[in-house]
């Protein structure tokens, strides 16, 4: 089966400072139409922090649309999932769960979490490892046994690099579990060691290129690919991406919300804009 691409989608803003839906509905239908397969609302690209709650709930709720009139997957960010799961006007195919940022809860702690998230969810959980956020480290032991929980069906894996323990997950992955490859300068790494699909916000850009890279796992595209995510992180996320979209016309501002800052202009220069 081909891996899916899914891109978690910036959340535009208009010249006042409100979320520019219109831009958010364009934006999200060019995605589908360039070959992503599915899309995310409220991820971290998405600044769900910023965001109020009637903002968060319509945001989901034009992203969901666009998502079931195009036949595509979708996806909510839930945040760590203590306060739910949510209810969503557009119910997702999954929700996207990180482990509890800040409090360390070791491994076994992070079993337990996501056992009690999914025993209290009726949606899919796609549990969210980003170690450079949370500041918790999980073991391919502890997600083999995080993949054992009902209703846990896949891993958004951003651990920054390619180390011993992402090889043993793909290496041995276990049935019906999906392995997202979440970090966008490794993920053409991680497809080619057998991930399941990519989330990456870097498809925002180039998205037929990325959804390519799925497709074939050409590996000069796949360097050209991670190059170009190098160069969209190179400041907090998304706001490199969303000075990129703006350049190109495609969102009304670069804008985001505090805490973050815009991109600087050195920054977007060293994106490559064209197709």
């Amino acid at each position: 089966m081909t891996p899916t691409l899914y891109v978690p989608l910036v959340t535009p803003f208009a010249a006042d400072g409100s979320v520019a839906y219109d831009a958010l509905e364009r934006l999200a239908r060019d995605l589908l139409a360039d070959g992503a397969g599915g899309l995310v609302a409220l991820g971290t690209t998405g600044e769900p922090a910023s965001l109020g709650e009637g903002e968060r709930q319509r945001v989901a709720e034009v992203v969901g649309r666009v998502c079931r009139e195009g036949g595509a997957r979708f996806v909510v960010g839930a945040g760590d999932g203590r306060g739910g799961t949510g209810s969503w006007a557009v119910a997702p195919d999954a929700v996207l769960v990180s482990v509890p940022a800040f409090v360390r809860p070791g491994e076994a702690g992070v079993v337990a979490h996501f056992a009690d998230v999914a025993a209290r969810s009726a949606l899919p959980i796609v549990v969210y490892h980003v170690p450079f956020r949370t500041g918790q480290p999980l073991t391919a032991r502890t997600l083999r046994e995080l993949a054992a929980i009902p209703g846990v069906t896949g891993v958004k894996h951003a651990v920054g690099c390619v180390d011993a323990d992402t090889v043993d997950l793909l290496g041995d992955r276990p049935a019906g579990f999906d392995v997202l490859a979440g970090d966008d300068v490794f993920a053409p790494a991680l497809l080619a060691l057998g991930a399941t699909g990519l989330v990456t916000a870097s498809a925002h850009l180039d998205t037929a290129a990325w959804a390519k890279l799925a497709a074939t796992g050409d590996r000069g595209l796949g360097h050209r690919l991670a190059a170009q995510a190098a160069a969209l992180f190179r400041e907090p996320n998304p706001t490199v991406i969303k000075a990129a979209l703006h350049a190109q016309g495609r969102i009304p501002t670069a804008a985001v919300r505090l805490p973050l800052l815009p991109a600087s202009p050195q920054s977007l220069a060293r994106v490559r804009l064209g197709t």
